[in-house]
């Protein structure tokens, strides 16, 4: 018996009229899709008992489209159909959902996944990026410290490669708040308490960077030695700062706070190396003109320029959550500002 065939058997079985049951097709807008809810019988050394059926729902990836008009009793076999190389176009989504057609205030379709029209801001350039959080206390001294000990082996590894430095800056960057969203969490799990919106502004934080990322990666590509060295620095930081959040978030924050300052003035050297010729102004990548609303236009400087605002504001973040937590507060005490707006 062929494959397609023993599916369809199956298929008739499970959708014999001994019974009724409710299949769940999930389209764009979340309608359901349903037919009867149903009993099927079963066989047994007694004789036939009826038992209730669970609800199934249909994992199908199939566009809603094709499957909008079919019966319940169709789902299977089409599914099957697909499997043996049919026509249907597959949907990349985790509930089988179709994705909206999305488009910009323009009309014009959009073209990114990895973030919504809704999620795009103007950065806020005016920001001073010369503030500096002068360390006094032993811990401000020890993260300060720690902070410039560890910038000094990536200046000599990059020197004047300014987008190499900014790709393995951004992808140590984006730990931090990934790890303090996620520690906060599980704290404000076990605690039974809000957060005060420090979880979502943190983790918002890590997006944010890797979008810094992601737009770095469209102007150039890494070697194979700084994708190992992304490798290398990762994994030691991010298990490195994990240990230190536990110990310490105010720690954590205040280290975060000045790697941020580093990050704004590695950004300044890249834009006075702009400005003096050093490297070419290339024109924007359209996934930064996008996320920043930025005109059309607009170069690369100018996409440097929103990111060290960006980094700005997160060292001001930073610091301020470590302020907080050496006056002897909780977090959840004082609302996050959330949003880049």
């Amino acid at each position: 018996m062929s494959r397609s065939a023993a599916t369809r058997m199956t298929s008739r079985l499970l959708l014999s009229h001994h019974g009724r049951q409710r299949v769940f097709s999930t389209t764009p807008f979340g309608n359901a899709m349903s037919s009867e809810v149903s009993h099927v019988s079963r066989p047994t050394s007694i004789g036939w008992v009826r038992f209730p059926m669970l609800e199934v729902r249909n994992w199908s990836t199939m566009a809603s489209g094709a499957v909008k008009d079919e019966k319940p009793g169709q789902l299977a076999s089409s599914a099957a159909g697909s499997e043996e190389g049919g026509s249907e176009k597959a949907i990349v989504s985790y509930w089988g959902v179709a994705p909206p057609k999305i488009s910009k205030e323009d009309g014009s379709p959009w073209r990114w996944n990895c973030f919504r029209p809704w999620e795009t801001y103007k950065a806020d350039t005016s920001i001073d990026i010369k503030k500096h959080h002068m360390p006094v206390t032993f811990m401000d001294k020890f993260a300060f410290w720690t902070v410039q000990a560890l910038k000094y082996p990536t200046y000599l590894f990059f020197q004047r490669r300014h987008m190499c430095h900014a790709m393995l800056l951004e992808t140590v960057a984006a730990v931090p708040g990934m790890v303090g969203g996620m520690l906060l969490h599980c704290k404000s799990l076990r605690r039974f308490e809000h957060s005060g919106g420090w979880i979502k502004a943190l983790l918002e934080e890590a997006e944010n960077e890797r979008m810094h990322l992601m737009t770095f990666i469209e102007v150039a590509k890494p070697q194979w030695y700084e994708r190992a060295l992304v490798f290398a620095v990762q994994g030691v930081f991010f298990n490195t700062y994990f240990l230190a959040y536990l110990a310490s978030p105010k720690l954590a924050h205040r280290i975060t706070g000045y790697l941020e300052e580093e990050a704004v003035n590695s950004y300044t050297e890249f834009l006075r190396d702009l400005d003096k010729g050093d490297f070419e102004n290339i024109p924007a990548p359209a996934i930064a003109i996008d996320y920043w609303r930025l005109p059309q236009e607009s170069t690369l400087r100018d996409v440097v320029e929103v990111i060290r605002a960006d980094e700005a504001h997160h060292r001001d973040l930073n610091h301020f959550a470590s302020d907080i937590q050496c006056q002897g507060h909780e977090l959840k005490e004082y609302p996050a500002p959330l949003g880049y707006h």
